[in-house]
């Protein structure tokens, strides 16, 4: 199994001023220790609960990859997951070119079909209800995929119009940009994970194993090698998290079938503390 950063707390010691500087050590240092991914939330207030409330520190998420790329030689960049609803796709198929390209062929679209509504509505961004969030993320999908084949075809959707989708440079990575799409609705999410992802990203939970037999079974519907879809998760470690404690439950998501999993910090303020946790289960679990 392979660990991955999610960087999802941006509250760190020192406030907005050492930030920035504190957020390059911490992907440099996560890189060192052996971490082969790191992403990012797409979200522009902090989420509430354990993670904090509104108003604490929240950094828009492109802008953070692109930040990353340039103090990170070798990890996956990309968001955990993108809000359809925030993005035009063509926009959005070009902001994870541009990373792809920049990063030298290390950029990745994570991709859901949004939930916050509080956020969205927070800030004025368009929230339709949950039917037209998932007829225009499979619409994104189709032309995230068309621009990245180079195909400059007019696309005419439900929702979106496109005359000349034109992509140029092309991404490096090849045929495109690695493409996950997060949650575990098992009549939605699954079956266009199934059509069109490369990877799934799945909760730690106890319904994990259930929600991959789902996919499976999608995969079956639609002709789909199920092997071929790559199995991710994410869960959060704490104050009181130890190395053997993270062990046992990678090990645990590994038996399902998992290869991937993201880890993300709740309550911790120091990013050297999960970097000591990481780069002791990273040779555990490699």
């Amino acid at each position: 199994m392979e660990l991955g950063l999610h960087i999802a707390d941006f509250t760190m010691t020192g406030g907005a001023p050492a930030l920035g500087p504190a957020l390059a050590r911490y992907a440099r240092d996560a890189e060192a220790a052996g971490v082969t991914r790191i992403t990012v939330m797409d979200h522009f207030w902090q989420l509430g609960g354990d993670l904090g409330p509104y108003e604490n520190e929240m950094l828009e998420a492109y802008t953070v990859l692109g930040f990353l790329a340039a103090h990170t030689e070798r990890v996956l960049l990309h968001t955990l997951v993108t809000g359809v609803v925030y993005h035009e796709p063509a926009v959005l198929a070009k902001k994870v070119t541009t990373l792809d390209v920049l990063s030298g062929g290390r950029g990745a679209l994570g991709i859901g079909a949004a939930w916050n509504a509080d956020e969205s509505k927070g800030l004025g961004i368009p929230f339709p209800d949950t039917k037209e969030r998932f007829e225009r993320l499979e619409e994104t999908l189709k032309i995230c995929l068309q621009m990245w084949s180079g195909d400059e075809a007019p696309y005419a959707g439900t929702h979106y119009t496109l005359d000349r989708p034109l992509n140029s440079p092309q991404s490096l990575s090849r045929p495109h940009p690695y493409l996950m799409i997060g949650g575990s609705g098992e009549k939605k999410t699954l079956r266009l994970v199934a059509r069109y992802a490369d990877a799934c990203n799945i909760f730690a939970g106890p319904e994990a194993a259930r929600k991959l037999e789902v996919l499976k079974e999608h995969c079956a519907a639609v002709g789909r090698d199920y092997d071929d879809i790559e199995k991710t998760t994410t869960f959060a470690v704490g104050p009181d998290t130890t190395p053997d404690d993270l062990t046992v439950q990678a090990q645990a998501m590994a038996e399902l079938g998992f290869t991937a999993a993201y880890v993300y910090s709740q309550q911790i303020r120091e990013p050297a503390r999960v970097i000591d946790l990481l780069a002791a289960v990273v040779p555990r679990i490699a």
